[in-house]
This record gives C-alpha cells, structure tokens and sequence, in this order.
C-alpha cells in the first residue's frame, strides 16, 4: 500500500525538481550568452578605439612629413635658382630654409654635396664642417636615383644635447643632367613621437609603436625593452604579420612580456611607415573581468537560492506526503487489531478483483470468525475480548507473507483475508495454518478450552464464472457451515 502512495506523491517532487533544473540552466545558459556577448562588444570597442589612435597619429605623422618634405622642396628648387649666387650670404639662407620655421621638433636642414660634406645649414650662416657620406639616407639616394622621399634609420646627432635621438628626411639633388650633386636632409627629434604618443591615453601596460618597412623600430611608447630603438624586430613574428599585411588587426601574445594584446596597425598614407598599438587584454577586459565576476555571483546566488528553495519545498512535500500517508493508514487501518478495517478490505477486493480479472490468475478469500467469543467476552470482560481480538489478528497477520495479500478486520470478530494469485489448494494451507496458529495459542487462565477460529474460503478461477458479490457470498456461506459442523475448522466452498 505505502508503494502505490509514494509513487504519484514522488511525481510531483521529480517535476519540481526537474523545472528548477531547467530554470537554473536556463538563467546560467542567458548570463553565459550575455557575458559572451558583452565580451565580443568589449573586444569590438577596443578594435574601434585601437583604429581611432591609429588615424589620429597617422594623419599627425602624415602633417608634419609633409611639412619637412616642403621644407625640403624648398631648399632644392633654391639651390637650382641661379640669382642666389650673388646674393649676400644671409638673404641666400634665408631663402634656402624659408619653408623649414614650420617643421615641429626639427634638428638640423642641411644640404650636402656630392661627397658627403655640408655646404648650408639651417642653423648656421657659415655651415659647420662635416661629411654625412656614412649615412644611410646619404648612401641610399647616391645609389637610387628615384628613391623619393627617404626616412631614415634612428640615429643618434653629433652634439653634446639632452636629446640626440633623430631620424632624416632626405631626397637627393639631382645635376641638370640628371647626376648625382647632393642630398638635402632635415632630421627630425624622436621626442616628437614620445610628445604624440605620450598624449593619447592607451592604457598602463599598452604600448604605441612605429615602425619602418624594413621592420626597424623608430618609436616606442612607454618602452618595453632597453636599446629597442632602432632595433630589427622583422624576424618576431607579430611584427613579420604586420610588415606582411601593413593593415588590419589580431589577437595575440607579446614575444617580450608573453602578455597577450590586442594589436591595430595601420600604413601612414603612402610613407614606409607603420603604426601599432598593442592594448594589453588586461586593460582591455579589466571592466568586462569584473562585471563578469559580479554578475556570476549574483547569478550564483539566485541559483544557489532557487534551489535551496526547491530543496526546502520539497522536503515540505515530503513532509506532508508523510503525514497524509499516516492519516491514510490511520483511516484504513482498524485501530484494536492494527489490520486494514473494512473500507481497506473494500478497495483492495475490489482492486484485486478488476486485476484477477485482467490476469486470469485465481482469487480467493478467507472469512474467518473466533469461536464462541460472545462467551469469552462475558467471561474476561471487554478488555480480555479486546485482548483476544489482538492476538487472533497477529496471528492471520504472521501467515500473510506476500505484499499483495490483506488482512483485515470485517466487524466485531470476524476478519478476511484477500490471497491473490492463490488457487484453493494453496489458500488452504494458509487458512490451515491460520486455524492451527490460534489453537495452540496460550490458554487465558480460568479457561479450559483453547481459543479458536473457523474458516470458510471460496475462490474465483477463469472457469468458476462467479461475481465478486458471489464470491464472497459463498466464503460466508462456507463459513457459517464450519460454524455449524463443529467449529474449529476450514471449510472451502468449493468443495
């Protein structure tokens, strides 16, 4: 009985719990979208952010070459001017370097011959002696005729100054003929690039780069490494991705402090140039890191919360199942003898029967009654009768062994007993030791005469062809003859 209780009380408590579960997954499976989502705006607005700095410094770079290209223009077509020749050294310098006042951060303009040495200066009337033929820039347009507009490698100027870094930009003098007559070279400080990029806010542990085409670092801000200026890093592999795409952006891990960074790069205009700016993923992700943190908590927490919740309703459930599977066998249970009373007996005969029907297997029912008990109650008094009825009840109930066997209490001192799946020859055994378990048992004192029982059982098979009304009519009927034909004994009414 208790097992087709528990059963349809379970169900609820499964779907319960199953809902919570899904509840729960559902939200972790909402947050964890939404967290990915965020992630991927995060990373997006740091590519958007990146690409901003990257134009900016690009259309700074891109104004102030163009400022000393025209300055460098300017000295050339001078030079080619044949009225200077007479002019006093002062008004010819100041016509070589007119367009060179514009150009910020500016070191030294000079206009070199065909061999190296310095035949105008910028800074000076009278040109410093020097020859530049060991420099790249100078090199470089003596050996390519249409170069352009050259940049050169870092290097550091000929001067006692706090601030010796520069690179060049050059283009060389051509003869009317076509050779080789010099070059006009104006150097410009790398405090330029620290000016610019210390500007722009990127972050503790980001860095901006510029580079050449040939991989040459010329500018790092802050600087990762000591002596990196001027440096080849064409062979590390992020910067070999940028010399190769000269545009674009990727995710990836720092060759220096094996940090992973976010790196936008973009070609200054048509220049051999390169910028870079590396973003560190933890400056990058450090808001998103922590709205991430605390949302999971919260998410935790609800979760943790709703589930308590579930545990704690369902124990309630348990709880009460538990009290109302009480109150149940407390209603079917005769309350003297302990055994199912008759609204029990009722159900399960009725459930047995509906299932023997089913099944075809035999049904049979036990009608028993104590022997002489009117007597025995006026001997011993209620409470001795009562007292009998106990111990006449534990007895059918130690011969009941199957779960799906009843006893139970059918009025006064009379009991039943339903045997499914039993035919009569086994439900007589079980009657027999039903009958001989209450005749041996202890005599109550001031009685000669044992306590006994009569039995009459009927039993249903396929070929019997009775109703459940006529089965357990014959079982009273079989009992009222061994009632009538000596007592103490089994009578089978099919026999």
């Amino acid at each position: 009985m208790s097992s087709s209780l528990t059963r349809p009380t379970r169900r609820p408590e499964r779907l319960l719990i199953l809902g919570s579960t899904l509840t729960v997954l559902l939200i972790v499976g909402i947050v964890t979208a939404l967290l990915i989502r965020e992630h991927a705006n995060t990373l997006q607005t740091a590519k958007r952010t990146a690409n901003t700095i990257t134009q900016l410094i690009d259309a700074d770079v891109l104004r102030n070459v163009e400022l000393y290209d025209t300055a460098l223009k300017g000295l050339i077509a001078a030079t080619e001017r044949p009225d200077l020749q007479g002019v006093s050294p002062s008004i010819r310098h100041l016509v070589l370097f007119d367009r060179s006042a514009a150009a910020p951060y500016k070191g030294d303009i000079l206009l070199l011959d065909a061999s190296g040495e310095v035949i105008a200066d910028s800074s000076l009337l009278t040109p410093k002696t020097g020859n530049f033929a060991d420099r790249d820039y100078f090199q470089v347009h003596r050996d390519h005729p249409d170069i352009g507009l050259y940049i050169s490698r870092p290097f550091t100027a000929r001067c006692e100054c706090d601030d010796p870094w520069r690179i060049a930009f050059s283009r060389r003098v051509s003869s009317p003929d076509g050779g080789f007559h010099g070059v006009a070279v104006a150097s410009m400080r790398l405090s330029y690039f620290h000016h610019l990029f210390s500007s722009l806010n990127i972050g503790s542990n980001s860095t901006i780069n510029l580079l050449n085409h040939q991989g040459i670092l010329l500018a790092q801000e802050p600087l990762l490494e000591v002596d990196i200026i001027n440096k080849d890093l064409s062979q590390r592999p992020n910067v070999a991705r940028m010399l190769r795409e000269r545009d674009g952006s990727f995710h990836s891990v720092s060759s220096v402090d094996h940090q992973p960074r976010l790196y936008s790069f973009s070609n200054v205009g048509d220049l051999p140039l390169i910028v870079a700016v590396a973003l560190a993923s933890d400056d990058v992700f450090a808001p998103w890191r922590r709205a991430a943190w605390l949302v999971s908590v919260a998410t935790g927490v609800l979760c943790t919360g709703l589930l308590w919740l579930t545990w704690a309703l369902c124990m309630e459930l348990r709880r009460r199942h538990r009290a109302e599977q009480v109150l149940s066998e407390l209603a079917g249970t005769d309350a003297l003898t302990g055994l199912a009373n008759r609204r029990t007996l009722d159900e399960r005969l009725r459930l047995e029967w509906d299932r023997a029907q089913r099944s075809t297997e035999p049904l049979t029912v036990l009608m028993i009654d104590v022997d002489h008990f009117k007597a025995f109650n006026d001997r011993h008094g209620h409470q001795g009768g009562d007292d009998a009825l106990r111990t006449v009840a534990q007895v059918i109930d130690s011969n009941i062994r199957r779960p799906a066997d009843l006893a139970a209490r059918y009025g006064g001192e009379e009991f039943a007993v339903v045997l499914p799946n039993t035919d009569a020859k086994g439900a007589w055994v079980i009657a027999e030791h039903i009958r001989s378990g209450v005749q041996h048992l202890p005599r109550p004192a001031g009685d000669e005469e044992p306590i006994t029982v009569s039995i009459g059982m009927s039993t249903w098979e396929k070929r019997s062809g009775l109703s459940l009304e006529d089965l357990l009519l014959r079982a009273d009927q079989a009992l009222y003859e061994a009632k009538h034909s000596g007592r103490n004994r089994t009578i089978n009414a099919e026999a």
